[in-house]
């Protein structure tokens, strides 16, 4: 028997055939994070039960038994007055109220065209591939604040009213929830920095103020700052000068967060190894220099979840407002829960399901734009 007979050699290359579809997509997935033992796959079964015995109520609650449409609470009541599901006619009747508070209805464009500005500019900001990112943060950082206060106070220039007063106590709803927030994010990531920066350093006064500072308002709850500085502040001012109540509230916001900003910074600090700092003074680099361009772009990058954590954290305690009188989206909902016309037993439930789902949105949104950020930062950490 000759060699070509005993082997038989191919010339072409074999066609290339798809993985099993056991070990791919969907399927694949489930079989190895899901189902890859007989311990996964019982915890798999009984966390999906589970799962389903607390969300099948929560659906047939929020959509299969919702009333969608009605003009007062009749619409929401069963025949015999028994419980039904969600009543978001009640919702779509107050929706106003809970965006924009008691503002006043001729001039809600203001606030639309607020809203409007921000998300234009905000967006190209989060977008890596949107180029002039430095004119855009320009913007959205020093002109849009001026534009957005004169937009919602109003603009009265000697005795020509350009732009109607509207005065803070109108403002409610999200409105008071977006500026509390945002205001509150984009001023206590600066300062946390600064703090940060203050506590490692080796200037004994510069340390002393800023240990004490971060101590002082971390020892001391978020309910208590606001309440000293809407009730207790004006009593130690001179007679005669005053600030707006949601400066005061601005303003012990931003310090409160601010405060724990500067320890999860002071964390990234800490993490940098010592031969970053020695290669930077090495190359003839200042304090502040060194800082800008080699120090802090790593020490940000690394707590960028805990920077995030911060964030949806003051978000969600802007709801603490209420205590001092200022009806943000919590408030306005609990605030029309004394409306009779609505008043039913689901009516409560309701309310705080849609205040849920709102807040949610806006904390979930935060927490996968970090990972989308993490991401595309941590590139050196890919295996």
């Amino acid at each position: 028997m000759s060699d070509a007979q005993m082997f038989q050699i191919r010339t072409v290359e074999a066609p290339r055939l798809p993985a099993p579809s056991s070990t791919t997509g969907v399927i694949g997935w489930m079989r190895q994070n899901l189902f890859s033992s007989i311990g996964n796959t019982v915890l798999t079964i009984l966390g999906a039960l589970i799962a389903w015995a607390l969300i099948e109520p929560l659906i047939e609650f929020a959509l299969v038994k919702a009333v969608w449409t009605g003009d007062d609470r009749t619409a929401c009541l069963g025949a015999d007055g028994e419980h039904i599901g969600a009543c978001w006619a009640y919702v779509g009747d107050y929706m106003q109220q809970f965006i924009y508070g008691r503002y006043t209805t001729s001039e809600l464009w203001r606030v639309n065209t607020v809203y409007g500005l921000f998300a234009l500019l905000l967006v190209p900001l989060l977008a890596p591939s949107v180029p002039y990112k430095g004119i855009n943060a320009l913007l959205l950082l020093v002109a849009f604040p001026i534009v957005a206060y004169y937009l919602l106070t109003g603009l009265v220039i000697g005795d020509t009213v350009i732009l109607p007063i509207v005065e803070t106590a109108q403002w409610g709803g999200l409105l008071v929830t977006l500026v509390i927030a945002v205001t509150g994010i984009t001023a206590s990531l600066p300062l946390g920095i600064l703090f940060a920066l203050g506590r490692r350093s080796n200037m004994p006064i510069i340390k002393l103020i800023s240990v004490i500072f971060i101590e002082f308002w971390r020892g001391v709850p978020l309910i208590t700052v606001l309440f000293m500085s809407s009730v207790m502040l004006p009593l130690f001012l001179p007679d005669g000068v005053t600030f707006d109540k949601l400066l005061r509230v601005l303003v012990g916001v931003t310090l409160f967060s601010s405060a724990y900003m500067a320890e999860v910074v002071r964390g990234g600090l800490q993490a940098i190894p010592k031969g970053q700092y020695e290669g930077a003074m090495a190359l003839g680099l200042r304090f502040w220099p060194m800082m800008y361009l080699i120090i802090l772009p790593q020490a940000l990058k690394l707590v960028i979840p805990g920077i995030v954590n911060t964030f949806i954290g003051l978000f969600k305690d802007t709801t603490l407002v209420l205590i001092v009188g200022m009806f943000d989206l919590l408030g306005m909902i609990q605030s029309s829960f004394a409306d009779p016309s609505w008043a039913t037993p689901t009516q409560a439930h309701t309310g705080y399901l849609f205040a849920a789902f709102v807040f949610f949105v806006f904390c979930f949104g935060m927490s996968r734009y970090s990972i989308f950020v993490e991401k595309q930062l941590h590139t050196g950490h890919k295996r």
